[in-house]
Formats: C-alpha cells, sequence, structure tokens
C-alpha cells in the first residue's frame, strides 16, 4: 500500500479536515461511510418490520467473522458486545477459583476496569497478583516468574493506554499454558494499530473494541475465544442469545457452540454495522502498512520531543511500542488542554498522550510538535 493509497483512504475522515487530530488511543475518527449506515436504520426503524432481523443478524455475524478475519481467528471464535467489560466480565464467570489455582496475574499498567472487575470476583475466590512496571513498560521476564501452578488466568493489556508500552505476549503465554493458566489480553490500544494473529500467538482469550484504532462505533467491542475451549466455557451471567437455537425462542437447553455462547440478551447491530466501515478502510489499508507509518509517525514524535528536552516515557525500541507517545513534564495536564481548545486534538492520561494513525501525516506530526513544543515552553517560562 503506497502512500497516495493512504491519502486516498484519509479523504474517508472528515474530522481531519477541522482540526490536527491524534488521539487515536482514545477515539478514532469516524469514517464518512458511516452516515449512510445511520441513515439506512433511521428508514429501517421508521419503515418497522420483524423481518428486518434477518438481515440484522446476519450482519451482527458477518462482523464478528470480519474481527475474527482481521486478528487471525476463524469464523464463530468471536463474539461482540457493547463494551469490553461487560464481555471480560461474562467470561470471568467461566472461571473455578476454589483450590489451589486462583491467582489472576496482571501489570500494574492494566485500563482500571481490569483491576477493578477482578478485586471483584475476589468473592468467589479470585486472588489478584499484580506485577509492577518499570520504566513505562512491564519485564516480560518479572511477568513470567509471577506466573506458577496458583495462577488460574494471566490478565494482561497488550499495549498499555498510560504508556503504549508493547509486551511480549509469546513468552506469556508459553509460561501460563507450561503451568496450566489460561491468557486473557485487553487489546483494545494495539488491534488496528499493531498486527495480531492469535492462532499463531496461541492465546486463549482476546478482547477489543471498535471506537480506538479500529475507527468504528463507541458502542462496540469484541472477545476472542480459542476454539478448543468453547466446548468448555460455560458462563454464568449470559442471555436468551447465547443459546444454541435462540430464534425458534423456546426455552434454552445448551450454549451455542460457537463464541456467541458468551453473548447475552437481544444483540446491538448497530453498533456492529457502523464498525463495519472503518474495519473495511483498515482492511484497504492493509495492517503491516498501518503499523509502518505508525511507527514512522511515533518515531517523528519522540524524536521532536527529544529535541525540546520533553520526557518521554513510552519504550523506544519498536517492538516495544504500540501507537501511543506518552510525554510527562511539568505542567503536562494544562498544555494539553490547551492544544485541544485550539484544534490540536490529543488526550492527558496522567501524561500527554499523542497518537497518529493511518490517516495521519508527517506534516501534520510536526505541525502538532510545533504547537506543543510551543505550548510547552509557554508553560515552564
Amino acid at each position: 500500500m503506497t502512500g497516495k493509497s493512504l491519502s486516498a483512504l484519509r479523504a474517508e475522515f472528515p474530522l481531519l479536515q477541522t482540526c490536527t487530530y491524534l488521539n487515536s488511543n482514545s477515539t478514532g475518527a469516524f469514517p464518512r461511510g458511516m452516515e449512510a449506515v445511520l441513515q439506512r436504520y433511521s428508514r429501517t426503524l421508521q419503515e418497522w418490520r420483524d423481518e428486518v432481523w434477518e438481515g440484522w443478524w446476519a450482519d451482527w455475524h458477518a462482523y464478528a467473522d470480519a474481527v475474527a478475519r482481521f486478528i487471525g481467528g476463524p469464523p464463530g471464535s468471536v463474539v461482540t458486545d457493547g463494551n469490553l467489560t461487560t464481555l471480560m466480565g461474562r467470561l470471568a464467570t467461566c472461571f473455578d477459583f476454589q483450590g489451589e489455582r486462583r491467582r489472576v496475574v496482571m501489570t500494574s499498567l492494566e485500563f482500571p476496569t481490569v483491576p477493578f472487575l477482578w478485586s471483584g470476583f475476589g468473592r468467589y475466590g479470585a486472588e489478584p497478583v499484580v506485577v509492577p512496571s518499570e520504566g513505562g513498560r512491564v519485564n516480560e521476564e518479572q511477568l513470567c516468574a509471577a506466573i506458577d501452578e496458583r495462577t488460574r488466568v494471566v490478565s494482561l493489556c497488550h499495549a498499555s493506554f498510560a504508556t503504549g508500552a508493547l509486551i511480549d505476549l509469546t513468552p506469556v503465554v508459553r509460561r501460563a499454558h507450561a503451568v496450566g493458566a489460561q491468557v486473557v489480553v485487553d487489546a483494545y490500544q494495539s488491534v488496528g494499530a499493531v498486527p495480531i494473529d492469535v492462532q499463531a500467538l496461541g492465546v486463549d482469550f482476546l478482547l477489543g473494541g471498535a471506537h480506538k484504532w479500529m475507527c468504528g462505533s463507541v458502542e462496540s467491542a469484541f472477545l476472542y475465544i480459542r476454539p478448543e475451549l468453547l466446548p468448555s466455557l460455560r458462563p454464568a451471567a449470559t442471555g436468551w442469545m447465547a443459546a444454541e437455537n435462540p430464534l425458534t425462542f423456546e426455552p434454552a437447553r445448551d450454549w451455542a457452540p460457537s463464541a456467541r455462547r458468551l453473548a447475552s440478551g437481544t444483540p446491538a447491530v448497530l453498533p456492529s454495522q457502523l464498525s463495519q466501515v472503518g474495519l473495511d478502510l483498515l482492511n484497504a489499508a492493509g495492517i503491516q502498512t498501518i503499523r509502518e507509518h505508525s511507527l514512522r509517525c511515533t518515531a517523528r514524535v519522540m524524536a521532536r520531543a527529544d529535541e525540546a528536552g520533553l520526557p518521554v516515557v513510552t519504550p523506544r525500541a519498536d517492538a516495544q511500542r504500540g501507537g501511543v507517545v506518552t510525554m510527562r513534564f511539568a505542567g503536562d495536564a494544562q498544555v494539553a488542554r490547551r492544544l485541544v481548545a485550539g484544534g490540536f486534538v490529543c488526550s492527558y492520561r496522567g501524561g500527554l498522550r499523542v497518537a497518529p494513525h493511518f490517516y495521519n501525516t508527517l506534516d501534520e506530526v510536526d505541525r502538532f510538535m510545533d504547537q506543543l513544543v510551543a505550548e510547552a515552553r509557554k508553560e515552564a517560562a
């Protein structure tokens, strides 16, 4: 995929005409194709017939399978729902935390929902263990050392929302499986920006969502399940869509054989329809091209930060960072607010986060950094 092709795809994002938007780690730019989906949905509601569900049912499954293909999984291995927390909580009800094997190993870089959720399962016997980070990232050897025969689940982010640090999943998955533990990966901050092949990695479960790097709906998350594990999963927090044959409207006798067994009630179809638009654009760009462009852009951000003396907490090595560069300096929160007010959109989460995507250009990165440096100097004066 050439730069010209990326330039053509950039035209699909109207937001980029109104500001300098480097905030995909918070919310990705929405493609113009979503408007047609919304209009079609509105007409459907105005002309409602129950038969609509035949097409909606197909759309819901088609998007889940499209996500599965995007991350290297087979059809039927992905289920979608409104947010990652809902799916992770439902998945957690499948685990038995009685006996010696009750530990949940995680890192100090997790998004707040993860430790909060697993601490809640303490009432059922779960025992959270947190591996600390150092220098903005977690050492994989230290993480592996915390995984032993007492571990039920390893729950970790692929890329940190706070620092952009990327974890090498391969040794972690190998260690977890060696001691009989299972691995739950939060890929919300990597999927769409970093190539992921769930089958090559051997992860047991991988969660993500559409509204950041996948340029999709804010109400759309997904859960991948390693197919061999499906028959063993019996979620407690479930609903009629998780049944084997829900559309018969008969009492449920068994769970669906696919990842749909982790579904809940009536599905939110519109988020899947909206998110398909962004996923199609990611596929048009190609995930390897996206990754290469991302690395160029984040390298430029770090180089410009170094020139200005602004401390970067994101790991420098390509293999150790996702699509985010985080800087921490005196007055960084105030600088972030002034940047956003001036149309240079970034976000602050304990540090000023810059997140260029495939629809951004190096010229944009430079304009953004020019303004950031000027504001940082003004703050320091």
